[in-house]
């Protein structure tokens, strides 16, 4: 059976070691140490994951964030590589899978993608189908509410994806699975995607979501 978010996380953890815990990132205000103690917490410290989406716990969060990118980055590092503890809700099975493919995936882009002269990374066909089942619901509840324009998000393939309000200005998004989850993300501005549709509407939508530089 595939572990799609097993390789993620190794390859995150070696751009990470790459990188060093000074480098920037394309989470706002991170740098790589940052990035590195969020991962530790969010599967290391159950008392302090769910300030990383409730914002009324999110001071919390950054205390205890906070606390642990004090640590040495090599024991950060060492204790992502290692994967969660038992009493972590990822060591469930089937947990990591589920939810870290995409979320390893895209932090992995975010050190990647964070300076001008980044380079794109081939994405494994299994792993790009994988980005792919987990995009309908993911663009659904990340950005079809956002957009102000109808969006169809297009595979190389000719799969396709629906999501904005009907009757509203249609724009396209085309490209490979990996760009696309990207783009969901809110990482647009650093994507390959094609755009495509009518200048306002374009537009429109740059003004909620980013959307590759013109």
């Amino acid at each position: 059976m595939s572990n799609h978010a097993l390789a993620e996380r190794h390859r995150l953890a070696e751009l990470l070691a790459a990188a060093g815990p000074d480098a920037p990132t394309l989470c706002a205000g991170w740098t790589t140490r940052d990035l590195a103690a969020h991962l530790v917490i969010r599967e290391r410290r159950p008392d302090a994951a769910p300030g990383i989406r409730v914002a009324a716990l999110a001071g919390w969060t950054k205390r205890v964030q906070d606390d642990f990118a004090t640590r040495p980055y090599e024991e950060l590092l060492r204790l992502f590589r290692s994967g969660p503890p038992i009493y972590s809700p990822f060591a469930l099975p089937g947990a990591d899978e589920a939810g870290n493919t995409v979320e390893y995936f895209v932090h992995a882009e975010d050190v990647l993608r964070a300076t001008d002269d980044w380079t794109e990374q081939p994405v494994p066909p299994g792993r790009a189908e994988a980005l792919w089942r987990r995009l309908p619901m993911l663009a659904r509840l990340e950005v079809g509410r956002r957009s102000p324009v109808r969006l169809q998000l297009h595979h190389p393939d000719g799969r396709s994806l629906t999501l904005g309000p009907a009757g509203a200005p249609t724009v396209h998004l085309t490209g490979a699975p990996s760009e696309l989850v990207l783009f969901t993300f809110g990482r647009g501005a650093h994507t390959t995607l094609d755009v495509d549709g009518p200048s306002d509407a374009i537009e429109a939508l740059r003004h909620v979501l980013p959307l590759p530089k013109k």
